[in-house]
């Protein structure tokens, strides 16, 4: 059975900077993507960054590239996300998901804009807040 649990989320002031942590367990090996969405009161659910479950092949919305970053530790079955310089317009719940779509052409792969239906198993959510 695949689970996804998140942690890492709480309250900050703007300019701050968290680190969200997804462990996975329960999920095999493979060349799928692993995903961060988020969800605002009143908003449709947001993909913000994606990798491949081995490492590489990044996604990132404009939203939040450059400022975020995703990684994945394989030893610890763990996804991060670490945020800084963070905006009060960042205040959500956050989901990891997995098992989305790798695009492989010529021999490499990425992570393409990860939508929601395309990932199986999702975590239950960690909020962030950040106030101004």
């Amino acid at each position: 059975q695949v689970q996804l649990v998140e942690s890492g989320g709480g309250s900050v002031q703007a300019g701050g900077s968290l680190r969200l942590s997804c462990s996975v367990s329960g999920y095999p090996d493979s060349r799928a993507c692993m995903a961060w969405f988020r969800q605002a009161p009143g908003k449709e659910r947001e993909a913000i960054a994606a990798i491949l479950s081995r490492g590489g092949g990044t996604y990132y919305s404009a939203s939040v590239k450059g400022r975020f970053s995703v990684s994945r530790d394989s030893a610890k079955n763990t996804l991060y996300l670490q945020m800084s310089s963070l905006k009060p317009e960042d205040t959500a719940m956050y989901y990891c998901a997995a098992d989305g779509p790798a695009y492989c052409p010529s021999g490499g792969c990425y992570c393409d804009v990860p939508r929601s239906y395309e990932y199986n198993y999702w975590g239950q959510g960690t909020q962030v807040t950040v106030s101004s």
